[in-house]
């Protein structure tokens, strides 16, 4: 064929090739360009455009429609059909589908009733693999209206077509598609129009199943609306909006595994497979959803397709380890040991790019199933692997320990390895922790004065601490002094602290003194001995921090800086403390401002900003706001401490004389004198109100009497205590018969009547 698109890769623009990286060859903005100047080029220039395309989203159904309609539009027939295998079985999408129709629909149209049977079976074909789709309402259609126009000869023939659509309408009405109520109402209209005796039976039968899938389309449609049907399969990146999709296919695969319709098995794994195919056409790059396709499968006891997506999945996802060891895993799991050593040789290759963990699980598995010969041939290969690290002779020696119960082998492996890994912290600890399951106290002790003596103190850290661990195991209180002291004479080299570092402190006894998680002091405690710490290495350093306003003092700023400390309890994430203000109000005695003017002179009750030494930022402030605001805001009480009492605010809010926003006054409102800060304490007459004694509880009864005037101003309260608080004070005026010379003008809270200002 003249334009074989296995034949023009060659032809591929130099633009669009190699020097890419992942970023650049994912781009999807890139890919719309690329493919809307295909569709203004000639086929046969655009062809490499459309290879490279494909190469790069093998999934996108939109680019495999655009390619295949441009070789339809030259009526190139062998292209058009070579295209089609290339990608329906890959793409489940209806428009891509619709289009192999009608490709098939024009090539048969002419060859009478023959050409008819091959479009039937076209229809078949297709309704097979996307007849499941939400979208595929016309495509029942389509395949309805063409059964219906199909010849019948005999009364034969046409009983034969008339069983075919009623066939075809009860499989569409029980698919949960945007068409399904149509559907419905022309498979009515069909039965009433062959025979209403039979029509009747027929209906009453499929009326329930049509309901139950109306009611299952329209719970799938809340989860397909999540998806986007555009987007390219590109590997994640962690954007947020690959994530929203990724949960809302994930939301949809578990709708469908859930079988809401409650059909048969059969039906019920034909639509959660046909799921996760339209699934992976979006979500091609993620070893997750492969491998949940393929344990789906395995679950379900369909162990060959389980099979065939995990093939699938590594050709799509060649460099995933996870996939192969899945893969490996289930090959051996059903006993096809030579299918999963054929997948871990995959991960070995030549031995030059593979990594320590291939080694170890390769002589992991030989082991499993070959051998202790076959395993130990391996390891003896795995050690000329230039990336052989040490944590391959760690694995085999504990494998020769644990599984052979071969201790002196396993002590050889780590002698062998000691000599090529010596420089590893690592090693020596791993190496150390054998030694110990031996209770070899002597070449324990051997193995750290050697391995200390060739490494770095910068690097001998962790071993430091596993030998002093060990002396407290195995020695005397002489030799773990002895070892501390060492440890603190060789780390001390590592920073500028290092005389600070050979002083002796009780973390040195916390920690010679510890068990597990038992500690012999308090959380506490040691928060406070790690924070002395850190502040005896740094008392002579110059900390370069701001002063915080209102005087804080310099031990307050030496301890702002102190960093996170001590994880033996958990990550503790201390307060930013440089950035607090302490809090202190400077109050003047005397009624706040009443009005809008004072506001903008003067901070409510003379308190003094303490963001920066003036008021007159926050002044600023005020005067932007609205005039009743600005009131409010000047009349809110100086209260000591974060968090003010709501009571107490409340009740000065009531008692505030706040303008009206069309600057009319309101009816002047009598301002009893604002409590002074000694008020506010716990031995104010505010505080005891908060903790009321029942024997106390007649005389408040009697002052809520008095408070008929607030009462009475306020609107009707909700609760049941107000309501009755409100019928008291009514009584309570109705009795005293206008009497207004005794009556006293409260303006207390509501919550607390200890604030009411009396005017007798």
């Amino acid at each position: 064929m003249a334009n074989d698109p296995s034949e023009s890769q060659s032809q591929f623009p130099s633009d669009l090739n190699g020097g890419k990286t992942m970023a650049d060859e994912y781009n999807v903005d890139t890919a719309e360009k690329l493919a809307n100047e295909a569709m203004r080029m000639p086929i046969t220039e655009a062809m490499p455009i459309y290879e490279q395309l494909l190469a790069t989203f093998p999934t996108a159904a939109r680019y495999w429609k655009q390619y295949v309609e441009a070789f339809m539009a030259i009526n190139n027939d062998d292209a058009t059909r070579q295209i089609f295998s290339r990608c329906l079985l890959n793409c489940l999408q209806v428009p891509l589908w619709r289009c192999y129709i009608r490709f098939i629909r024009k090539v048969n149209d002419k060859k009478g009733i023959e050409g008819q049977e091959e479009t039937k079976k076209a229809f078949d074909f297709m309704l097979n693999y996307v007849g499941e789709d939400i979208a595929s309402g016309p495509v029942w259609i389509e395949y309805i209206t063409f059964l219906k126009t199909m010849p019948a000869q005999t009364t034969l023939e046409e009983s034969q077509r008339m069983t075919a659509i009623r066939k075809a309408y009860q499989r569409a009405i029980v698919t949960p598609t945007h068409h399904v109520e149509q559907l419905w109402k022309d498979y009515e209209n069909f039965e009433n129009s062959v025979s209403r005796a039979l029509a009747k039976g027929l209906l009453s039968e499929y009326q329930q199943k049509y309901n139950s899938a109306r009611a299952v389309y329209r719970e799938r449609k809340k989860y397909v609306d999540e998806i986007d049907w555009n987007m390219l399969a590109v590997p994640p990146s962690g954007s947020s909006k690959e994530e929203m999709q990724w949960m809302a296919w994930k939301k949809l695969l578990s709708f469908e595994r859930g079988n809401p319709q409650r059909i048969d098995n059969v039906s019920a794994n034909k639509r959660i497979a046909f799921a996760y195919e339209q699934c992976l056409m979006y979500l091609y790059h993620y070893p997750d959803i492969w491998y949940d396709y393929a344990t789906w499968h395995a679950k379900s006891g369909s162990i060959d397709p389980a099979i065939k997506v995990f093939q699938r999945a590594l050709k799509a996802l060649p460099d995933s380890e996870m996939l192969k060891y899945a893969y490996a895993e289930l090959e051996e799991s059903r006993g096809t040991i030579q299918a999963a050593k054929k997948v871990y040789e995959s991960l070995i290759g030549d031995g030059v790019d593979a990594t320590a963990l291939s080694h170890i699980q390769f002589i992991r598995f030989l082991r499993r199933t070959e051998g202790v010969e076959a395993a130990r041939k391996c390891f003896l290969d795995a050690r000329k692997s230039p990336n052989c690290t040490y944590h391959v002779y760690v694995a085999y020696a504990m494998m020769a320990f644990c599984l052979d119960k071969d201790a002196k082998l396993a002590h050889n492996i780590f002698e062998a390895g000691l000599k090529r890994f010596m420089h590893e912290p690592g090693y020596i600890l791993e190496y150390a922790d054998f030694l110990s399951r031996l209770n070899d106290d002597r070449n324990i002790r051997a193995l750290f004065e050697r391995a200390l003596s060739s490494l770095p103190p910068n690097e001998s850290v962790e071993v430091w601490k596993r030998f002093s661990q060990f002396e407290q195991t195995y020695g005397d209180l002489a030799s773990m002094l002895k070892v501390e002291q060492r440890r603190k004479e060789a780390l001390s080299r590592t920073g500028e602290d290092g005389a600070s570092a050979l002083e002796n402190s009780l973390h040195d006894v916390v920690s010679r003194y510890s068990f597990m998680d038992l500690w012999p002091c308090s959380s506490m405690d040691l928060d406070h001995l790690a924070r002395q710490e850190w502040l005896s290495r740094n008392i002579n350093k110059k900390i370069e921090n701001p002063a915080p306003a209102n005087g804080a003092g310099s031990a307050d700023r030496s301890i702002s800086v102190v960093p996170n400390i001590s994880n033996l309890f958990g990550k503790v994430v201390f307060p930013d403390t440089s950035r607090m203000v302490i809090y202190d109000p400077r109050q003047k005695p005397g009624p706040p401002a009443s009005g809008p003017t004072s506001v903008s002179s003067t901070f409510p009750y003379g308190v003094t900003s303490s963001f920066g030494g003036t008021t007159n930022a926050l002044n600023d402030m005020v005067k932007a706001l609205p005039p009743a605001l600005a009131a409010f805001v000047a009349n809110l009480p100086a209260v000591e401490g974060p968090c003010p009492d709501v009571d107490f605010v409340l009740s000065i809010c009531l008692q505030t004389n706040i303008p009206s926003a069309t600057g009319k006054s309101p009816q002047q409102l009598q301002v009893g004198p604002v409590p002074s800060s000694s008020d506010l304490s716990g031995s104010s007459k505010f505080k005891q109100t908060r903790d009321r004694q029942p024997g106390k509880r007649k005389s408040l009864e009697r002052q809520d009497d008095d408070d008929t005037t607030t009462v009475q101003s306020q609107p009707l309260p909700r609760d049941a205590f107000k309501l009755r608080q409100l019928q008291k004070a009514r009584g309570s005026s109705s009795r005293a018969g206008g009497g207004g010379s005794a009556a006293s003008a409260s303006y207390g809270s509501g919550f607390s009547g200890d604030f009411s200002g009396s005017s007798g």
